[in-house]
């Protein structure tokens, strides 16, 4: 599953590739952004934690990983 973070102030956003649950990082977000000083933290595939400041989060898009693209298409 793909999370998408936009962060405030930045014109780049986080991109973080989770084995986590939709429901389950939906309810981290929303813990998150419930205490007004609180942080959210997730971990990706590999391992990786990621720890972002919830006043800085813009928004957060929860979706499944695209398929990586492999060939030539043919569009007409």
């Amino acid at each position: 599953m793909e999370v998408k973070i936009g962060v405030v102030d930045s014109p780049r956003e986080l991109n973080i590739a989770s084995g986590q649950s939709p429901e389950q990082v939906e309810s981290l977000v929303a813990d998150a952004l419930q205490s007004g000083d609180g942080v959210l933290k997730l971990t990706d595939d590999k391992g990786r934690r990621y720890v972002v400041p919830s006043p800085k989060i813009a928004y957060v898009e929860i979706g499944p990983a695209e398929a990586p693209k492999v060939g030539f298409g043919v569009s007409g």
